[in-house]
């Protein structure tokens, strides 16, 4: 096998028969309703899956440019500022600010979505769902009709404050209406599994969605077949091989690779799409070793699959593949997909990754709650989780190595809250002598995952927030939270897709530049659904959930020229 090229290839002029059938297509009439169901022509459509219009706000700015061409381009200006630290516990303090040009192309183009992992618990959901919401079909449940949405989505389920209207009354528009975005329905779904079950027996297998709802879109999961996918054993627990029976052969990572780029390319031109974002959604790996000469650098990395290497994982490789195929990657599980080597690869072809491990439940409520405490003056002390689970993700998770990736991924994200408050956690005493490393006092804690069959899908998440409070006093906060794992993690897949798409519809420039450039490779923007949130190396990371929705508010504002919304007139009705 010739050594791999850097450089993407042109997309073929002829469809290979391994593209996978897409959601949107090659599906049968929709099943019947009886009698109990309202018809689809009468049938209303949730708000979260509506239409609204392709462009519902305009902004009346001399700042904000609306070009002919398709595009709008804003003027924004991000303040800031820079702190110096003085002798004493003193502070030398300098606002600063820096004039962009965010342009934005407004044509929203038709989008693919390529899941490795589709025969999955979220692979069949997301699948199921985007199907029941396209053809609107509802289902009965034992509390009555139900009828399909996307809630959960923050895209399409959650709001943020516009600003106010003639009579100071606040204006909230749906997240997905400050610019324009691909709405769910019209994304064309496909992917990889090592199982070869169709979409219809997997969603089963999942027994994730009610027996009413699998039952209507049965005949269309049916025509969706998973493509073979990347299958080394030592990366996943040894109790997923009855599963492989899907996989691509043969033992060349070279040849793997070359593959999965096949596969991305006969996709997108089989399909007709504009663009294509890959996900993974499949089983939690073991940590790669960071090993110099092999994934430190992106030709090393290179060289180290042409060679075989051990250490270089499933997930690594299809990353590589987007990476070459200029389409965006997200990782959605916790092990190292984005070695080194890696992310220098996306940075060198300019090309966007997003990473690691979906912040659905427990992990996400743990953002929230460290950052309120922390924030009101209290100090957590320990901060105990317990979590068991029946589906194949927990059964994957059953294995140590597969474990500790997990625990790794939920464990950081206090640690930025943490360190945000050195009233409360304090520098460690170093030896006299020795120079201070910088590292403070930090809350006990620790995270367990059990696998439980007979609990399936429906989560059980414990947690014990162990805090000091005034004058020696504690404080204990329990929290018991059951939820249908997949029904949680599949709303994020839905955000990062939409949000990978826009963002690599937006480019910038400073001052001082005369052509506008993408963004940086690392999307940091999609923290939000995120545990272990990707940052560009050397950049702190932000786990507070406030501050990363904000970030995201902002920049969707920063786009339509808007600065950041601000309560200081509400609170203090200064005229």
């Amino acid at each position: 096998m010739s050594p791999i090229a850097l450089d993407p290839s042109p997309a073929p002029n002829t469809t290979s028969s391994r593209a996978p059938a897409p959601v949107s297509q090659h599906a049968p009439a929709p099943v019947a309703h009886s009698n109990i169901y309202a018809p689809l022509d009468s049938q209303p459509v949730d708000p979260t899956a509506a239409r609204r219009p392709a462009e519902a706000i305009t902004v009346d700015s001399q700042n904000l440019k609306y070009t002919d061409d398709g595009f709008m381009v804003a003027d924004y200006t991000f303040h800031s500022t820079t702190v110096k630290k003085l002798e004493g516990g003193k502070f030398a303090v300098k606002p600063t600010e820096k004039k962009f040009e965010l342009r934005t192309d407004r044509n929203v183009p038709k989008t693919g979505l390529m899941l490795v992992g589709w025969g999955g618990n979220n692979g069949t959901t997301l699948s199921a769902t985007i199907l029941a919401n396209k053809h609107n079909i509802s289902w009965s449940t034992r509390d009555g009709i139900q009828t399909p949405n996307y809630i959960g989505s923050l895209v399409r389920a959650s709001t943020l404050r516009l600003g106010t209207d003639e009579d100071g009354k606040d204006v909230h528009v749906p997240f997905s209406d400050v610019v324009p975005m691909v709405h769910p329905n019209d994304l064309v779904v496909g992917g990889w599994d090592i199982s070869a079950a169709p979409l219809d027996a997997a969603m089963r297998r999942a027994k994730v969605l009610d027996y009413d709802l699998q039952r209507q879109v049965a005949p269309f999961m049916a025509e969706l077949k998973p493509l073979p996918s990347i299958y080394y054993p030592t990366f996943i627990n040894a109790n997923q091989e009855e599963r492989a029976d899907n996989v691509i052969p043969g033992t060349s990572k070279a040849a793997h690779l070359e593959q999965i780029r096949k596969d991305i390319r006969n996709f997108k031109s089989s399909n007709g799409l504009d663009q294509v974002i890959v996900l993974w959604t499949a089983n939690t790996e073991r940590y790669s070793a960071i090993i110099p000469g092999v994934n430190d650098t992106k030709d090393n990395l290179v060289r180290a699959v042409d060679e075989d290497h051990e250490e270089v994982s499933p997930s690594t490789i299809f990353a590589m593949a987007a990476i070459l195929e200029g389409v965006p990657y997200i990782n959605g599980a916790p092990q190292n997909t984005f070695v080194p080597g890696c992310i220098q690869l996306a940075e060198h072809h300019k090309s966007f990754i997003g990473g690691d491990d979906f912040k659905s439940g427990q992990t996400k409520v743990k953002s929230v709650l460290a950052d309120f405490l922390v924030n009101a003056g209290i100090k957590p002390l320990s901060i105990a989780s317990y979590n068991h689970l029946g589906n194949n993700d927990g059964r994957n998770l059953s294995a140590p190595a597969q474990f500790r990736s997990k625990e790794i991924s939920k464990s950081s994200v206090v640690d930025d809250m943490v360190a945000a408050n050195h009233l409360l956690y304090k520098p460690l005493p170093v030896a006299k002598g020795e120079k201070s490393t910088g590292e403070t006092e930090h809350p006990d804690h620790c995270i367990v995952i059990k696998y439980m069959p007979a609990v399936g899908d429906d989560k059980r998440a414990l947690d014990e927030y162990y805090s000091e409070l005034m004058m020696g006093g504690r404080n204990v906060l329990n929290i018991f939270n059951e939820c249908q794992d997949s029904l949680l993690a599949t709303p994020l897949i839905i955000d990062l897709a939409l949000l990978a798409e826009l963002l690599t519809r937006v480019t910038y420039r400073t001052s001082d530049k005369s052509e506008f450039e993408s963004l940086y490779s690392v999307l940091g923007l999609l923290s939000y659904m995120l545990k272990a949130p990707l940052t560009k190396p050397g950049t702190d990371v932000i786990n507070s959930l406030s501050r990363q929705r904000n970030a995201l508010e902002n920049f969707l504002r920063a786009c339509v020229s808007l600065q950041p919304a601000s309560d200081l007139v509400n609170f203090t009705q200064m005229e």
